[in-house]
């Protein structure tokens, strides 16, 4: 009986997991964002474009998507004033790259360059996260360069990507930040 009184105080406890670990209790891993038999796309044909990893390859055409609509991603991303900002160097672009496809690599999270069909322009980008949002399972976000919105492929790619998530991946309940949930889901 005391020894259960004291398990149920530690666990009760803001040390639990501490305790736990401390006395070589190991706590259960979390269950990994996508099954490890799910084949994550990684080359996916749309109407007019083509979304493939975002990685260090990408990094100069990225760089020049994103900088060429600085006012534009900080309206849309309404939350992130500072980013893109307009002193980011190369040599940060290129860890960014770097992370992306780390996390990628690792099911971690999944982020897309939006291009167009011959590879050559990036339109926008797709991140694919794991939702920290009750009743979720993944936050998708997008966006588009400020020439692509004027041209209304900001509503036709968000569309899209309803639509490719709904038929090619694994989630039930999908956020989408700042368009069909709010942008502090």
């Amino acid at each position: 009986m005391a020894i259960a009184g004291l398990a149920a105080l530690l666990a009760a406890s803001p040390l639990a997991a501490e305790t736990a670990q401390a006395a070589g209790m190991a706590e259960a891993p979390a269950p990994p964002f996508v099954a490890p038999d799910f084949a994550v796309p990684t080359r996916i044909e749309g109407p007019g474009f083509v979304l493939v990893p975002l990685g260090p390859a990408l990094v100069d055409i990225d760089f020049t998507a994103y900088m060429s609509s600085i006012t534009h991603l900080q309206q849309t991303f309404k939350r992130s004033a500072g980013w893109p900002r307009a002193d980011i160097t190369a040599a940060e672009a290129m860890a960014d790259r770097e992370s992306e496809v780390g996390r990628f690599a690792r099911r971690e999270s999944f982020a897309y360059a939006v291009l167009t069909p011959d590879g050559k322009r990036e339109r926008g980008c797709v991140y694919v996260y794991p939702s920290t949002v009750p009743g979720h399972d993944a936050v998708v976000r997008l966006w588009v360069t400020q020439a692509e919105y004027d041209a209304g492929f900001d509503a036709e790619l968000y569309a899209w990507t309803q639509d490719w998530m709904a038929r090619d991946w694994p989630f039930k309940s999908i956020a989408y930040p700042g368009r069909a949930t709010a942008w502090d889901t």
